[in-house]
């Protein structure tokens, strides 16, 4: 038994991880993965019985672990975003969802032959999209615009709102035929807005509080901060059932927005125990499902999933965004948008659990309609959001522009180069001399510190997929790649090589990015080779003209910079990796000049540059 035990939890954490990983090197939306593992783990081949391992623990882990993801999600949340879209906001998760509330029901009803009580049951919990699946999303589709922002901030508030209106609907399923409905209703409502808020704000005072004055030491501050979350999360659910998604999402607001103390390391924390708990929760809620779960899925489902895809949410977009000032490309994507998660999911199964117990008719097609509706909705959004993003002209496939640190005249001329080849390009520096001169060249640029909590809400990065820090400081240029590694990928977040050589050592590559260029090539290498009079130049690359013939051409005074290959894709040269030019593509490299050797009896075999500065 305890092996057996031992070898199911085994299972959870290694399917989880693993449907993570595959996910990302399959670029598809991880949760699919989750959910097909679990079921698969679960009623089909039954390797694992959540109901046997954790018995009732089981929905007391779900809440918990849901409460940490929404209150990560919380942290997130900006007020400064939400000055820019707090209207539109607003409307999509009142209006909004209240019509997609609406739309859902009667499909339920009549589509999936559901009775009432259950079908509005139903439609409440399809009300929520949530963090688990939008935020994944988003951060591979990158959407311009005011778009990611949007579904972020609908996908984290809906979520205590959905699980408040299915409260809502089991209670007055209990009181039906009473005279106590409507009041039941509005104490419910009263109750949960403001033991959800008065909590979740005292818990992040609190907890700012003893952390501000130091109460709590360093190594503790995630640790007290989880206890903090399981604290709230538990006395606001105590004292109204499902005010404890509230309380949680305000606590990291709140914590998140003020200033008195730094939050990133709990935030950083989070985020990674984030992936943990997804992992681990929709493995255990798709094992749940049992081998009859699965027929209850039918043409019917189909056709609810069709309802709600194109009917309930265009719906409930246009509605919530008429008058607005977003395009009809952004209503769109918009539309286009609305996965279920795990809070659909886990909602879906306890208030399943209540209505049995109470011996609701047809309570037990609650759970695989809500999984069926979730698989169905990840697969569809997750894996044609991307390319609708890039057909409404709202992302790129790929993106291979450069975001820039550093504006040095040297670093104006490589950007320059690269803009000139049609690559998106962004300069940010906190010098108004350099930014100044970047504008004056057509570069675009920004003067801002690129540490600042909002910098990269104000700076246009649509279609920039690499950071290149190229400051005269090394630890900034380090800490600028550690901070973008999460959205660029710690592969493209790049830096020079620094001046000082013990970061050089194999065990610091976690703390840096990728070394540009090539060994020894520091700030002053470089700085020392344009004021030699070098220059960016193209090469367009052939079988008889390569890198060795260009070399040649210019006595070794060529330093390859970068490789443009038949795709139009951009290879960066490392110090780490060689990257081989091939015949086909373009080479971009620093040449100089007074070295060049143009006799013919010299370079009898050479081909001919294609013009002065591009050959």
């Amino acid at each position: 038994m305890v092996e057996h035990s031992l070898v199911s939890i085994s299972a959870v954490v290694i399917l989880g991880i693993s449907a993570q990983w595959l996910g990302w090197r399959m670029r598809i939306p991880s949760i699919l993965l989750l959910l097909i593992f679990g079921i698969l783990a679960g009623p089909v081949f039954g390797w694992i019985n959540p109901g046997d391992l954790l018995g009732t623990l089981l929905y007391p882990v779900v809440s918990l672990a849901v409460a940490m993801i929404l209150f990560e999600g919380g942290l997130s949340l900006s007020v400064k975003e939400f000055r820019a879209i707090g209207g539109v906001v607003a409307w999509l998760v009142t209006l909004g969802a209240s019509i997609t509330w609406f739309i859902s029901a009667i499909a339920a009803h009549w589509i999936l032959g559901f009775a009432w009580p259950l079908a509005i049951l139903l439609g409440a919990v399809l009300v929520v999209t949530g963090p688990t699946v939008i935020g994944p999303m988003l951060r591979f589709i990158r959407p311009t615009g005011k778009t990611g922002a949007i579904l972020k901030w609908e996908s984290i508030v809906i979520d205590p709102i959905g699980a408040m209106l299915a409260v809502l609907v089991f209670q007055v399923i209990l009181e039906s035929g009473t005279q106590r409905e409507m009041m039941v209703i509005v104490g419910i409502v009263l109750k949960t807005i403001g033991i959800g808020a008065v909590l979740g704000f005292l818990g992040a005072v609190v907890l700012g509080f003893c952390m501000k004055r130091d109460y709590i030491p360093d190594y503790l501050h995630n640790p007290v901060a989880v206890m903090f979350v399981v604290g709230v999360f538990t006395g606001a659910n105590l004292l109204q059932s499902e005010s404890g998604l509230l309380a949680v999402t305000i606590m990291g607001f709140v914590l998140g927005n003020q200033k008195a103390i730094s939050v990133q390391h709990i935030v950083e924390f989070k985020e990674n125990l984030r992936v943990l708990l997804i992992a681990g929760v929709f493995i255990l809620l798709a094992a749940h499902l049992k081998p009859v779960d699965l027929d209850q899925i039918g043409i019917a489902s189909f056709v609810f999933l069709l309802v709600l895809v194109f009917v309930a949410r265009p719906a409930s977009v246009f509605a919530s965004t008429w008058g607005s000032q977003l395009g009809l490309k952004e209503k769109l994507f918009l539309s286009w948008m609305a996965p279920r998660g795990i809070v659909a999911a886990a909602v879906a199964s306890i208030f399943a659990l209540r209505l049995e117990e109470v011996g609701l008719p047809g309570s037990d097609v609650l759970v695989p309609q809500t999984f069926f509706i979730i698989i169905g909705t990840v697969a569809l959004y997750g894996l044609t959001a991307p390319l609708v993003a890039r057909r409404l002209g709202l992302a790129k496939a790929q993106p291979q522009g450069v975001l820039f640190l550093g504006g040095q005249y040297w670093v104006r001329d490589i950007a320059k180069t690269l803009m000139d080849e049609g690559f998106p390009v962004m300069l940010v520096d906190n010098s108004r001399h350099n930014v100044s001169a970047a504008r004056m060249a057509g570069i675009p640029a920004f003067y801002a510190s690129i540490f600042a909590d909002n910098v990269l809400d104000r700076v246009e990065i649509n279609g920039i997929g690499k950071l290149m820090a190229m400051t005269t400081n090394d630890d900034v240029n380090s800490l600028a790649a550690l901070h973008f590694a999460p959205l660029f990928g710690r592969s493209q977040a790049y830096q020079l090589m620094p001046e000082d050589e013990t970061l050089l050592d194999a065990h610091s590559r976690h703390l840096r990015g990728r070394f540009l260029f090539g060994k020894g090539l520091t700030h002053a290498a470089l700085t020392e080779w344009f004021t030699g009079e070098a220059v960016v130049k193209k090469t367009k690359l052939s079988e008889e003209y390569g890198l060795d013939e260009l070399k040649v051409r210019y006595a070794g005074k060529v330093l390859p910079l970068f490789l443009i290959t038949e795709e139009g894709n951009l290879q960066v040269f490392t110090a780490e990796n060689k990257t081989k030019p091939q015949a086909g593509q373009s080479l971009i490299s620093l040449v100089r000049p007074q070295f060049e050797i143009t006799e013919p009896e010299v370079l009898p075999e050479l081909g001919k540059p294609t013009n002065t500065k591009a050959d």
